[in-house]
């Protein structure tokens, strides 16, 4: 699997390590392990630039996932993500940075794996997805060395996704 992680703009809130075995965790769950994808953390700028010209919308987001499995030359996908966003949504939220810069990764991840938020059903499907994929990374070791079974990288991200879907 080729996950590249590169950071244009920071607070670099994780490692890239955590941010590829989150990507990689939510490909394999929705059936895309092996997926060739570039992952980019850009500034709030430039992906609320992206997020308009791409996609007609000049609001502020988090995260903006291409499939380009169609281009034969090049990665299948990119996701591209705003740390920026995390910090200030986690602050506001009183949740842990990393964890929503992770759960911005798995949710970018797993629409292209085909999830879909925009309806109440397939937005409960997606959450529920996510919620799969952080259960998943809690009980593996985390990446940099610690073992314990939770981390609080991604606690608070799944105690969010709890929330979000109630």
């Amino acid at each position: 699997m080729s996950v590249r992680v590169t950071w244009s703009a920071g607070p670099r809130l994780a490692t890239s390590a955590q941010i590829r075995r989150a990507v990689e965790a939510a490909l394999a769950h929705g059936g895309r392990a092996g997926m060739e994808l570039d992952v980019v953390i850009v500034g709030q700028q430039h992906l609320r630039h992206l997020h308009e010209q791409c996609l007609g919308d000049p609001t502020p987001t988090d995260v903006i996932s291409f499939d380009l499995s169609a281009d034969l030359a090049g990665p299948a996908g990119e996701l591209y993500i705003s740390a920026e966003q995390a910090r200030v949504v986690a602050t506001r939220r009183g949740l842990d940075p990393r964890g929503e810069l992770l759960l911005y990764a798995i949710h970018g991840a797993l629409h292209l794996c085909g999830h879909d938020d925009r309806q109440p059903a397939a937005r409960r499907r997606m959450r529920r997805a996510e919620r799969a994929v952080l259960r998943a990374l809690e009980s593996a070791p985390i990446v940099g060395g610690r073992t314990d079974a939770r981390s609080r990288s991604s606690t608070g991200a799944l105690n969010r996704v709890r929330r979000r879907s109630t």
